[in-house]
């Protein structure tokens, strides 16, 4: 459920038949001629991807100096919406970053739009180095994720966690929370001395990304298997980790710990409150520990995983896939090899991304270390749980549509459930 743009929702729709429709046209592969390459990402300017892969851009170039590069930057809402008519259209790039889960990289590869780089991940040993992550890319001929063929390569990892501001919790004698009763506690504190805790914006991404890491934190392995490989109806009832995380995210709104003006609210609102030192607590990605390191002068801060089960929201990155119509294969796996090498692995971990194959010893950047070991952590304990938009297609704008509404107050738990159900069974029941 990754979410990068800040575009409005009008805007994100206008700009992906924009993009559909030039698609089609001018600004493609060369098909086929080995004399262009052209790649597609949608990594903010200047963050720990962006960096590590305009630096591999550059030794891309050295090393083809005949070839032609044509980078375009695109946004996540792009991809996201019109990514199959890209795909099918007649003049796609030769490699371009693509949203993953089921209804979106799985929803493409079974319609047989993406090129099965199984072999090739073998052969250049992208396998090893992306290890577990690299499940966000495999897919089965239905499209879901899990054992399967490759058609997708991460070259990052990801997770969801809170950050925190270390001088408000010094202030107002707060620790850092190891349970869910002290992170509560945490939140009364604050609300005591008439400060909203934690940041947030139901009016994007971020709202959906906490219902999902309070949904993890109680749930198992075998549930999570089960949710994303439609193996039953969904579970409306009340003991449901998914239900159980409605109500809290209910609970926590009526108790004032959220604001309920954050319906509102676009994720940069919410990253703003905690940056400006408005909010001493924020639930955020670690593709915002960049912008966090950078921006946040005035306090020191740190970040803490949701308490609970161990598993947090998070996965191996958006993934780099190349169209089955692209005219440039080789090239395209030129250019992956570059990104998943040591050079470009170390560059990323040191601007504090999540690399996948970093030299420990070369992660110098405190941030960086932090982040690279937490994640570590949780890939070798199995306590990556993905995001709970993955399983249908269009079950992202069904869950935030609906996450608005429960946090606005006027749709019950039980309510929010009965509207996710729908569109999941309907599914469920043609490939469970």
């Amino acid at each position: 459920m990754l979410m990068r743009s800040r575009l409005s929702g009008a805007v994100a729709l206008a700009a992906a038949v924009t993009l559909a429709l030039s698609a089609c046209g001018s600004g493609g592969a060369s098909g086929g001629d080995g004399k262009t390459f052209t790649v597609w990402w949608y990594e903010d300017a200047g963050n720990p991807q962006d960096a590590a892969w305009q630096d591999a851009l550059k030794d891309f170039q050295a090393a083809h100096p005949d070839v032609k590069v044509k980078f375009e930057r695109k946004v996540w809402q792009q991809i996201q919406d019109a990514g199959a008519m890209i795909l099918n259209s007649n003049d796609v790039p030769d490699l371009l970053e693509y949203n993953k889960g089921n209804a979106t990289a799985g929803a493409v590869s079974a319609k047989g739009l993406l090129t099965d780089l199984t072999a090739e991940a073998a052969k250049q040993g992208w396998d090893k180095t992306a290890g577990s992550a690299l499940t966000v890319g495999t897919y089965d001929s239905k499209g879901l994720m899990g054992p399967g063929k490759v058609y997708g390569i991460p070259s990052y990892g990801e997770y969801v966690s809170f950050a925190y501001n270390k001088d408000m919790f010094a202030k107002y004698g707060v620790t850092v929370p190891t349970t869910m009763d002290q992170l509560v506690a945490a939140f009364e504190t604050f609300k005591a001395k008439g400060i909203t805790p934690l940041a947030e914006s139901a009016g994007d991404y971020p709202a959906q990304h906490l219902l999902w890491g309070l949904a993890v934190a109680k749930a198992d392995r075998n549930w999570l298997n089960g949710y994303f490989g439609l193996k039953a109806p969904l579970d409306t009832s009340a003991a449901s980790p998914l239900t159980q995380a409605a109500q809290t995210l209910a609970d926590w709104t009526a108790k004032g710990y959220i604001d309920k003006k954050s319906t509102g609210l676009k994720a940069e609102d919410a990253w703003d409150q905690f940056r400006s030192g408005k909010a001493p607590i924020t639930y955020a990605g670690t593709w915002m520990v960049g912008d966090f390191k950078e921006k946040i002068k005035s306090f020191q801060w740190g970040q803490f995983l949701m308490p609970g089960s161990g598993i947090s929201a998070g996965s191996g990155g958006n993934i780099w896939v190349v169209p089955t119509k692209a005219g440039n294969k080789d090239l395209a796996y030129d250019f992956i090899k570059l990104t998943m090498d040591t050079k470009r692995q170390n560059l990323m971990a040191n601007a504090g991304g999540v690399a996948l194959a970093a030299d420990p010893a070369a992660v110098t950047d405190p941030v960086g270390k932090q982040v690279n070991e937490t994640f570590a952590k949780l890939a070798s304990s199995d306590g990556l749980g993905l995001y709970g938009d993955w399983p249908v297609p269009n079950f992202y704008q069904v869950i935030f549509s609906n996450t608005q509404t429960l946090v606005g107050g006027s749709q019950t738990p039980a309510q929010f459930m009965e509207q996710l159900k729908k569109p999941y069974d309907q599914v469920q029941s043609s490939v469970g």
